[in-house]
This record gives C-alpha cells, structure tokens and sequence, in this order.
C-alpha cells in the first residue's frame, strides 16, 4: 500500500510465470554467491540503538546514489516502483515486485527492506508462500500491512491480521530475515487510528513482528504514545512530507528507524511535471534549472563503486 491512502482494489492472486526464483538465472547465480547473513546481522543491529534513516530508492540508479551519501540501508517503495511502471500503488503483481525486489538487492551491498504490501494473498497460507519467495530475494528485512484493499471493511480483522503475521514469521524461520508489522489504520480513515493501531501493533509484536510500524502517523504525542506501548521493541515512523520534525526530534521520541516511503519517487516526479508543464503549456525550459548536471551523473555512475554490480559484500 506505500505510504498513501488505498485508492485501487488489490488483486489478489495473481499468476506467475515465474513459480520459484531460484528458477531465474541471475538470481541462482546471487544466491549462490552471496552470504546474506552479514547483511542481516547488520540490519539487526540498526535496530538495537539509536536512530536510523532507512530511504527508499525505486530504481538501481537511485539505490546506489544513496549508498553514496552514506545510508546504511535502503527500502523498496511499492509507491515509487509502481508509478515508474505507470501504475497506481498496489497494482503491481507479485512476480514483477520480486523481481524488482531482487534487482535491488544485487544493486548494493545494503541490507535491503521490501516493502511487500499485504503479502499478496488474504488467506495465511498464501502470505506465507510470498514470504518465502521474498526471502529467496536476500532482502534483510520484509513488512506486512493488514490492509485489505476493500474501501467497505479496509482491515483484516485482527485475529485474521495476528493469523497472518504468525504466517509470516514462520515463513521466515531461521533466515535472519526481519518481520515488520504494519498497522495501516491512519490511512484508511479509521475513526480511532491511534487506539486501534496500538492495538494491532502489540498484537503483531505478540505474533512475531520484529518492527512495527503505523504510517500515517504525524503528530508526536501520537508518535511517543506508539513507541512506549510496544517497548522495547523497534518501531519505524514514515515520512512523507516535510512536517517540520527532523530526524533529531524523532530520536528523542524513541524512533529507531525513519522511513520515506514514495516521497524521494515523488520528490522526482514533481520536478519531472514542473519542467514538462513549462514546456507544453509555456514553451518554456525554465524548469531544467536546478537539474543534476550530465556531467555530474555521468561521472558517477562511470566511477567504480556505482557501476559494481553487486553480489555479495564490497571488496574495496
């Protein structure tokens, strides 16, 4: 679902054509290659102090610049993914997202968290086997909403969303892989989104979630409230706009992880539609002032460290 209200009906159960990922050539060749238990091991120690912000590139190229500036992990974005596709959020099948979610992973040498929607399926079972496919990817870490994709009834009921959960993490098993859990009832307009997402929140911690996770939410006695009902364990805050709190103010709230969801995908869009706008509507180039340079990208993505390919740990 991203980080914006539910505005398609979710397809469910979608074919395939790909039945299992290690079928795929360049995902046996990762799989074989690659220790994914280092970048797990480190993506669980982020979460055991402090405060981390994990961005979310939607393409190799924008994973890569972040790994750059220094971030220490990175997040897919169904959002970001599903409008560089020309789709709405959630429109996106499940075997595409797989594969863009293994694309990612062998991009960096990150620890990479996939946000997987509701796990493609209602039922369990069916969350359970995308699990599993998920983590065939290497992703160190993977979130489940209890969005239902039904603008009638918006939540899985709770004990369907715990059933759920509970599928997810067995799904994982001793993978290392970690299990966020999302709340999704600041986003679709529930009447009392803080009450009900504490609520759901400690049941998914019960169930097995590692991290949890309510989006949508912004005000900070909101935020504070969150992060002392499911103590000690992680909670990740998105943000989605410029709300006026930087990552300083969330720290001192007690978030461990701060994510952006489609907002970095978004950010581009806006200058790509201001610039093309000024084109059609004034003849206009005024909106190409401000644009990374040619030369800037072109010598970035030429140096080593953006044209590696990655499938395992930098070797410097």
């Amino acid at each position: 679902m991203g980080d914006q209200t539910l505005t398609v009906q979710r397809a469910w159960v979608i074919p395939s054509p790909v039945k299992n990922l290690r079928s795929c050539a360049n995902l046996e060749f990762l799989m074989a290659t690659t220790d994914f238990s280092e970048r797990r091991a480190a993506f669980r120690k982020l979460h055991e102090s402090g405060c981390f912000v994990i961005p979310n590139p939607w393409d190799i190229g924008t994973a890569r610049y972040l790994r750059h500036l220094g971030f220490q992990a990175v997040a897919t974005t169904s959002a970001g993914f599903a409008f560089a596709q020309g789709l709405p959020d959630s429109a996106v099948p499940r075997h595409l997202m797989l594969s863009h979610i293994a694309e990612i992973v062998r991009s960096v040498e990150l620890p990479v968290n996939a946000d997987f929607e509701s796990g493609y399926a209602p039922e369990p079972e069916g969350v359970a086997e995308s699990v599993r496919l998920c983590v065939e990817t290497g992703v160190a870490g993977l979130s489940i909403e209890d969005s239902t994709g039904d603008r009638s009834k918006p939540l899985f009921d709770l004990p369907v969303a715990v059933e759920r959960m509970k599928a997810a993490r067995a799904a994982i098993g001793d993978s290392g892989v970690m299990l966020v859990g999302r709340a999704e009832c600041f986003l679709v307009g529930h009447a009392e989104p803080l009450k009900e997402a504490i609520q759901r929140l400690q049941a998914y911690a019960e169930a097995g979630a590692d991290v949890l996770y309510a989006p949508g939410v912004k005000e900070r006695a909101d935020i504070q409230a969150i992060v002392s009902a499911v103590r000690p364990k992680p909670v990740n805050v998105l943000m989605s706009a410029n709300t006026g709190l930087k990552v300083s103010d969330l720290a001192e709230l007690g978030v461990r992880r701060i994510s952006v969801g489609s907002s970095l995908a978004r950010a581009a869009w806006g200058g790509f539609i201001r610039a093309s706008k000024l084109i059609a509507e004034e003849g206009s180039f005024a909106g190409f002032d401000g644009a990374a340079g040619f030369a800037d990208l072109n010598g970035f993505f030429k140096t080593p460290s953006a044209v590696r390919a990655s499938a395992g740990p930098a070797r410097e």
